[in-house]
């Protein structure tokens, strides 16, 4: 009998242990020699073809390439899109649960906990004027008035009652979130409609819609996945329900905030800031507009998870592990597409492709 192949299309394991590893359970492992970052900064996009009878594919989520629908059909025995990433938003997910193919991802705490830490670090960097002040000493100065930062929490012995921050998706990123912000007194407030109340609760957040997070937070972040629901879900009616004085973070997807509204806000002073990991168009083209508004925005490669003993190395094993189970006619762990389990198990429960 033939081996299954596994194609990695952007591979992640730099030492490719995990690659002997599906080696050794008997599967050919099909990868290119370039890493997945060299594929990652690509502008065109590309449609990922994968090996011609693969029964696995492996990668990360970037738009610039994409599993679509014609991907995973030129491969009848495909069981299983694995991704190293904790986002899937370049893999057709609707076309995988139609045809009986599982999406995995990896939400690692190493990633999803240093997402909330890079956003507290954008929320800290713009209100309290890191860069200005930074700046304004280097170039000669020193003490300016207009230089004033802003306190995020209430104080206890003045009437001043502190920030309020909007957070939309309490999941996991939005949930460290919130716990990382408790020491600092803000009112917390949060937008999700697929979680329990006891969620909002437990991580002291006060339940709203989005439209009353909008117009009440000064901080509003982002920390959904990319669905149809979610795409330009902060567009310019939304946008011009937040206070002019407020920012937006972006630590989630790019497509999820219409870029042109928000260049619009921000160059019209109906919005103060915004802080930006991920853009529709990654990388930007040099001419893009929203490169140009100097300390309204920062800016930042999408790289917000990418930290020392993290970034994608600790979602390897859990990757290799999702495809090794899939090879084995077992379900594994964290199944973005849920729904297709009963199919999946139609097609290939307990049909083994391993020596």
């Amino acid at each position: 009998m033939a081996k299954p192949k596994v194609h990695i299309y952007m591979p992640v394991d730099e030492t490719g242990k995990s690659h002997k590893l599906m080696e050794d359970a008997g599967a050919d492992v099909i990868a290119p020699d370039e890493g997945w970052m060299t594929k990652a900064n690509a502008s065109e996009k590309t449609i990922i073809k994968l090996e011609p009878g693969a029964v696995a594919g492996m990668g990360v989520a970037a738009l610039s390439f994409q599993v679509t629908r014609e991907t995973m059909a030129a491969c009848p025995d495909l069981r299983i899109i694995s991704k190293y990433t904790v986002g899937v938003d370049n893999v057709d997910v609707e076309a995988a649960t139609e045809m009986g193919i599982l999406v995995t991802h990896c939400p690692t705490e190493a990633n999803f906990g240093a997402v909330a830490e890079g956003t507290m670090a954008f929320i800290l960097t713009m209100l309290k004027r890191v860069r200005e002040r930074d700046r304004y000493v280097k170039e000669g100065g020193w003490r300016n008035p207009e230089l004033i930062a802003t306190y995020l929490g209430r104080r206890q012995l003045d009437p001043y009652g502190g920030i309020t921050i909007g957070i939309i998706g309490l999941g996991r990123i939005g949930s460290r979130l919130a716990d990382l912000l408790a020491p600092w007194r803000v009112r917390l407030l949060a937008y999700d409609p697929y979680i329990d109340e006891s969620k909002f609760v437990h991580h002291d957040a006060r339940s709203v819609d989005l439209e009353t997070l909008l117009r009440e937070s000064d901080v509003v972040t982002l920390h959904t996945n990319l669905t149809e629901e979610t795409r330009n879900m902060i567009n310019a009616e939304r946008l011009a329900l937040m206070k002019p004085t407020a920012i937006l973070v972006n630590a989630a997807r790019g497509p999820i905030v219409d870029i042109d509204a928000l260049y619009d806000a921000l160059v019209g002073d109906k919005l103060a800031g915004a802080c930006l990991d991920v853009l529709p168009e990654e990388p930007p083209a040099p001419q893009s507009p929203i490169r140009g508004l100097g300390d309204k925005v920062i800016l930042s490669p999408h790289q917000i998870a990418h930290t020392r003993g993290g970034g994608l190395q600790p979602a390897v094993p859990w990757a290799t592990d999702a495809v090794l189970s899939a090879l084995r006619g077992e379900v594994p762990r964290h199944v973005f597409n849920e729904d297709v389990i009963p199919l999946w198990k139609e097609r290939f429960s307990g049909k083994n492709l391993l020596t």
